[in-house]
């Protein structure tokens, strides 16, 4: 105690006037039957592990299917704007070879 005081004095004389905490382990082990828990994982039965590892991997594969739905719903959508854009640019390709054999036509009578 008297070691941790005389840290904190030097730094918060070193830092300011703000005192300085400091986290101490504890030296005594713990009584027996007394658990830490590292992580909550580490408290359940191999069943249940097994049981959380299915609903994760169902859980995944639900959400993996709805995105592939999803994809699949674009890419449909995608290909009919294209589809759509192929249709107009014919038209439009269509128009633009009569409007030159029109002037074709036009040039060559003249020209005679």
């Amino acid at each position: 105690m008297n070691r941790t005081r005389e840290l904190s004095g030097q730094l918060s004389a070193a830092t300011g006037d703000m005192p300085t905490y400091q986290i101490r382990a504890p030296t005594a082990a713990l009584p027996q039957g007394v658990v830490m828990a590292a992580s909550p994982g580490s408290l359940h039965s191999p069943q249940q592990l097994a049981e959380e590892a299915t609903r994760k991997r169902e859980l995944r594969l639900m959400k993996n299917r709805e995105a592939a739905r999803e994809c699949r719903r674009k890419k449909k959508e995608y290909v009919k704007c294209l589809e759509n854009r192929v249709a107009v640019l014919e038209n439009q390709n269509k128009t633009l070879i009569e409007e030159l054999k029109a002037l074709k036509d036009l040039y060559c009578h003249k020209v005679e």
